[in-house]
């Protein structure tokens, strides 16, 4: 078992707290107007081929939230930072928009309603994978705005985002776990499938998961996303009324 090193992003009033013994506070502060992120990860800096994960691994973290329904999004587990649109500006590194790739423990908001299954809930607490095909960067930019802007047209809407979830390759499952109480979440990534565990019970087996290379993602903030065949695809904020946290214990990773 190894620690993991991650560095933070704080955006909007976001906030990284580090305690003595090692846990990480995620904070937002009550947010009327704009963005607001709090994020641990280790994408930064690095291209999306030098991420340093990829299957058989197994990850394992102790978190919680206040509120127990936070208004926005949160999670943890891995992804490959698919809306990067850093051009190597001021030392960051060149990245474009690509589809995404995501082995992680999900929450969201309303208006959130991403439904990537046909039979899924769009919003809540989830286990999730998600696999999209690879396209070549220069393809992958034209055909999600493309696609963007269909979806955003009613005749076509319905069409676009069942199109969508037919090629993605995508298994969930809808957590009963309390978000405000301590809980132990892992997930053990092979190749062939991942599976997700709360408090060592087996919650979604996840069949062809991505196979990497992905990085490591925590984060907390007040956005939405709607990606669904009523809704089409767009972004938003919510505005926050209360000071929101994820705290997280006891992360650490285990190469299989």
């Amino acid at each position: 078992m190894q620690s993991m090193k991650w560095q933070a992003l704080e955006l909007g009033g976001g906030e990284v707290q580090v305690a003595e013994g090692g846990g990480v506070s995620l904070q937002l502060p009550a947010i009327h107007h704009g963005y607001a992120d709090a994020q641990i990860d280790d994408t930064q800096g690095r291209k999306r081929r030098e991420f340093l994960w990829s299957p058989p691994l197994q990850f394992q973290i102790e978190a919680r939230a206040t509120p127990g329904e936070p208004l926005g999004t949160l999670g943890f587990g891995f992804w490959n930072d698919p809306f990067s649109f850093s051009l190597g500006q001021q030392g960051t590194t060149r990245k474009l928009p690509t589809p995404p790739q995501a082995i992680w423990f999900f929450y969201g908001s309303p208006p959130n309603d991403i439904q990537l299954t046909r039979d899924g809930r769009g919003n809540g607490w989830k286990a999730m994978s998600l696999r999209f095909p690879r396209f070549p960067n220069l393809l992958a930019l034209p055909l999600a705005l493309t696609g963007a802007g269909l979806a955003q047209i009613r005749l076509f809407r319905a069409t676009i985002m069942r199109a969508a979830q037919g090629v993605v390759q995508s298994s969930e499952a809808q957590l009963p776990h309390s978000l405000e109480e301590w809980h132990s979440y892992s997930i053990t990534w092979d190749t062939s499938c991942a599976r997700f565990f709360v408090d060592g019970v087996e919650t979604l087996t996840a069949i062809n998961p991505p196979n990497g290379p992905l990085g490591f993602v925590a984060w907390i903030d007040n956005q939405f996303a709607v990606a669904s065949p009523s809704g089409g695809l767009r972004f938003g904020i919510v505005p926050t009324a209360q000071e929101q946290r994820l705290e997280l214990e006891n992360l650490s990773l285990r190469r299989l």
